[in-house]
């Protein structure tokens, strides 16, 4: 028996359709999957409801890895598709493997030689970059910053100061410290840096505003607080950046 295919599945980003940001073949393909390896299975089964899938929802094999899949179980979780059964990743929202689980399921899948098949639809940093008007020749996608206060702001000098080759930095934060990355980088980063803050993308409260420092500083603030949210810098390579 042929291996089966290995499909990156897709999600919406909000409180949106799956119809109003999937494609039509995404949409497709999802409807005739029936083995889902999802980060948070109770997510991925009204997600799967809300697309239309054929089948009642509770007779699909929906398997939950987790937000930090068990390595020893990665072959495990591949065997169905190694003997012949489609099966598709599904992160809470977004696209698997970015800036999402997948990354080693999907390293696995080439090790044992199977087809592994991207959907297309949305994703964060990709969406943000898009939107900026910063560069989307060169750029880099660092993920989440630390935590702490000092280890943050110094990770937002690096960036800004590695920014300055013309390479646009793009980061994301949890929903709840959106507020306080975003007044770090207003006090760290040089007036002239231009800063994108893209927020809810692709639903229907999406707000995506660039501007520089000194620009940010006098706006009337984003409200940030509880929304997802994508940042993006890159600092003027002729005034520089903070040291």
């Amino acid at each position: 028996m042929n291996p089966g295919t290995l499909f990156l599945l897709p999600t919406p980003l909000g409180e949106i359709a799956p119809v109003e940001v999937l494609p039509q073949q995404t949409l497709i393909s999802a409807r005739r999957l029936d083995y889902f390896l999802a980060e948070n299975s109770k997510s991925t089964r009204a997600f799967l409801k809300a697309l239309g899938h054929p089948r009642p929802i509770n007779t699909l094999d929906v398997v939950q890895i987790g937000h930090y899949p068990d390595p020893q179980r990665v072959d495990e979780w591949l065997q169905p598709i190694r003997g012949g059964r489609d099966g598709a990743i599904v992160s809470e929202s977004g696209c698997p493997a970015l800036a999402d689980p997948g990354a080693a399921l999907v390293a696995r899948a080439h090790d044992l030689g199977l087809r592994v098949v991207p959907l297309i639809g949305p994703a964060a940093p990709v969406l943000a970059l898009m939107a900026s008007g910063l560069n989307g020749q060169r750029f880099r996608f660092v993920g989440y910053l630390p935590r702490e206060k000092s280890a943050c702001g110094a990770a937002i000098r690096a960036l800004e100061i590695a920014s300055t080759t013309g390479e646009t930095q793009l980061f994301i934060e949890t929903p709840y410290r959106n507020v306080r990355l975003f007044q770090l980088l207003l006090a760290t980063c040089a007036a002239a840096t231009r800063l994108t803050v893209a927020i809810d993308l692709s639903t229907a409260d999406e707000v995506v505003g660039t501007r520089s420092i000194s620009q940010w500083r006098d706006a009337v603030q984003p409200t940030l607080a509880g929304r997802p949210c994508t940042f993006a810098l890159l600092a003027d390579s002729q005034g520089g950046a903070t040291a």
